[in-house]
């Protein structure tokens, strides 16, 4: 019996963060709207009804842009780039803080849309899952066009999709036709459609190494197909060097992976302000708990114990120090989790202002009894500080 051909579908949400937001306010629809900065940056309700809504231009302290929409984008305006540069690009773009309560809810809507017609879905992410469509009845051109009518029923959203061979080639293709694209490709294509691409466009080429391949006068994915194989592994290694050769030629033998365990669960906040050991510590207890007791939170929801807890911390200096402990025995306890995390911070010589606070659980196990959440654990943040 003859094995079908592959068929990998890639879907990735349109600009989804601002999507969602376009839902609750249609008025902005074809403006530049950026969503990022911070959460004090509501819509004011008027008297008449209508709503006022800040502008870039009106922003001052640190923030960067978590996404924005394809208007905003035309300006310039990335995810990433920090909010104050952006305001000099598009000063009267729309600014509305994240809501990622309302993203998550939008993300398992149509994740639940395409697991009613497959459930060979690989979730990559808040906006993006990969299909196997192989063994699916149906020509692939109606099995997409399906897919996509089901998440804009289930979000109102609009979705693109990309159908190949395989995943490496069916992410490229989801964002050749955005927004709401569908695009089909076979083997036979990828002379005309996938080698003009720059060397970017696959998915595991970073800024460095495009850099590299740039200097070696290496561009486009065609250019990449055309170069020596000895070329690539004098300057890149043999492993990365062979992984660059077949991803030129559109060559990826990865399966959907309809369901892995994962390895950590971890949560951390970026302060708005550059927050002291000591003056803010109130502030920085406060946080420290809440962060250990949604970790728990987590960890009981999906049903897993945790064996090692760490912290993470970066400093007005950028400077990253992270610390571990393993405990005698696994735990979901939010209380545990504090107290473990607080043993961590302990070792690290707060004598900076601190820009990020994190808290990490990691070795975890199947827990067979998923508890229920556990309040949250009290106590204050123990700090380190100089002189102590």
């Amino acid at each position: 019996m003859n094995t079908p051909p592959r068929r990998i579908a890639h879907l990735d949400m349109d600009a989804f963060y601002a999507s969602v937001e376009l839902l609750r306010y249609p008025e902005l629809r074809g403006l530049p709207v950026v969503i990022g900065g911070r959460s004090i940056h509501q819509p004011e309700l008027l008297a008449d009804g209508s709503r006022r809504f800040a502008r870039l231009r009106d922003y001052v302290g640190r923030g960067v842009i978590t996404t924005s929409t394809y208007e905003a984008r035309a300006l310039g305006v990335f995810s990433g780039m920090g909010v104050m540069k952006t305001a000099k690009l598009a000063p009267d773009a729309i600014l509305l803080p994240v809501d990622f309560d309302a993203y998550r809810h939008y993300s398992r809507l149509f994740k639940a849309a395409v697991a009613a017609i497959t459930p060979q879905i690989e979730d990559r992410g808040i906006d993006e899952i990969y299909i196997d469509l192989t063994d699916l009845p149906g020509d692939t051109l109606t099995l997409a066009r399906r897919i996509k009518q089901a998440v804009k029923e289930a979000t109102g959203l609009s979705c693109s999709i990309g159908v190949s061979p395989n995943k490496l080639l069916s992410k490229i293709c989801s964002d050749l036709e955005k927004p709401d694209g569908l695009t089909l490709l076979d083997e036979s294509d990828i002379p005309l459609r996938i080698w003009p691409l720059p060397v970017r466009k696959i998915n595991g080429i970073g800024p460095k190494a495009g850099e590299k391949l740039a200097a070696l006068g290496i561009a486009t994915i065609g250019d990449l197909a055309r170069a020596e194989p000895a070329l690539l592994q004098s300057h890149f290694g043999r492993s990365y060097a062979e992984w660059l050769h077949e991803a030129s030629r559109g060559i990826d033998a990865r399966p959907v992976v309809t369901y892995s365990e994962p390895k950590s669960i971890s949560r951390e906040t970026t302060f708005e302000r550059d927050l002291h050991p000591r003056r803010d510590r109130a502030v920085l207890s406060e946080v420290f708990t809440a962060l250990c007791t949604r970790v728990a939170g987590d960890l009981q929801r999906q049903g897993y114990l945790a064996r090692t807890v760490g912290i993470k911390l970066r400093f007005e200096d950028f400077r990253t120090v992270t610390r571990d402990l393993t405990l005698s025995d696994p735990t979901a306890d939010p209380t545990v989790i504090r107290r473990a995390a607080g043993e961590c911070l302990r070792r690290v010589p707060l004598e900076q202002r601190l820009r990020l606070l994190g808290v990490r659980t990691s070795t975890l196990s199947p827990n067979d009894a998923p508890q229920a959440v556990t309040e949250s654990p009290q106590g204050e943040l123990p700090l380190s500080l100089p002189g102590r």
